[in-house]
């Protein structure tokens, strides 16, 4: 009896050690262990790591002789097109951004902008096609971006660590728009944009443009990404005041629902979800009561939008922080 429990044990301790090398040799084969990944640096050598790395930015951009990419600029000093490395050059581009729009760009500001929002400035001859690096799938965070920025000013122009870590109020705009990015798990607030004026603006205004029906939502950053996220999945958990959803029956039995939005001593006015108004005389009101958890704003609004349409109104909303700022 002992020798064949001993037997049995023997057994799975085999199998045991069998299925421990099955999985060592698979691990090896598709490239071993993947390790957490290493806080980067703010230097040109951590910059230089993302570059030819995790921003597979040497897919689009070569840089000088290194790289065959001609998608986008040559990024160092090549041929008769580009005469100048991408640090020195970017002194000139400020110059030219400052023209274009009045404000006062430095170069650190135009590596910025170039990076943040790539469509500001197009290098004629090329399309206005650069990834958005900050968003899926390459989602490059704030200090990976700045590693990045070290590094192109150390290609023949002046190394400017100060002027990365304490921006301009230029850069410092750009920062707000990729660290927003980065809080919503992923984003690009500038389609964010695009799809608040496509769902939202009907309804809610931001910065004084936009509808009157939903809260206003200047500063509704403060209130923190999770609240965004389930006032949009769910917009009856939580109703502002002043926001109820009201049901109003008339003497004739007819329903309205909407927001009360006006209430005098003779009539009272309700805004529907789709902003018709409809005024009611308080003498032809049989009942008027506000209806728990239930909000005018669509519970189905989710469903018109993209997992990418999520994650870019969320990061346009993460920069809407009022008169704070």
């Amino acid at each position: 009896m002992t020798r064949s429990i001993g037997k049995v044990l023997l057994f799975l301790l085999l199998l045991l050690g069998a299925f421990l090398w099955m999985g060592q040799t698979i691990t090896a084969m598709t490239g071993g262990e993947k390790k957490a990944a290493s806080i980067v640096e703010i230097t040109p050598e951590g910059g230089e790591s993302i570059f030819w790395g995790k921003g597979r930015c040497f897919t689009c951009h070569s840089l000088g002789d290194q790289g065959s990419a001609v998608r986008c600029p040559n990024l160092g000093q090549f041929g008769e097109k580009f005469l100048m490395p991408i640090g020195e050059r970017a002194a000139e581009r400020a110059k030219e951004r400052s023209e274009e729009t009045g404000e006062n760009y430095t170069a650190t500001d135009y590596l910025v902008e170039s990076l943040a929002v790539p469509s500001a400035y197009v290098v004629e001859g090329f399309k206005d096609e650069m990834a958005i690096v900050y968003a899926p799938p390459i989602a490059l965070n704030l200090n990976e971006i700045k590693a990045v920025i070290a590094y192109l000013q150390s290609q023949g122009g002046e190394l400017d660590l100060e002027a990365i870590e304490n921006p301009s109020e230029i850069s410092a705009k750009y920062y707000a728009r990729i660290a927003a990015a980065t809080a919503a798990g992923g984003g690009d607030p500038g389609a964010g944009l695009e799809v608040f004026d496509d769902n939202c603006a009907e309804c809610h205004k931001v910065q004084d443009e936009g509808g009157d029906v939903g809260p206003d939502l200047n500063a509704i950053s403060l209130k923190g990404l999770k609240f965004i996220s389930e006032s949009i999945l769910r917009p009856a958990k939580k109703i502002s005041k002043g926001y109820e959803t009201w049901v109003v029956v008339n003497q004739e039995g007819r329903r309205t629902i909407g927001l009360k939005t006006r209430d005098t001593a003779t009539e009272i006015d309700i805004t529907k979800d789709n902003g018709e108004v409809v005024t009611i005389s308080k003498a032809d009101i049989k009942e008027i009561a506000i209806e728990e958890g239930r909000s005018i704003m669509p519970e189905d609004l989710i469903e018109a939008m993209t997992v990418k349409d999520f994650q870019d109104v969320q990061a346009y909303l993460m920069m809407q922080k009022g008169e704070s700022e």
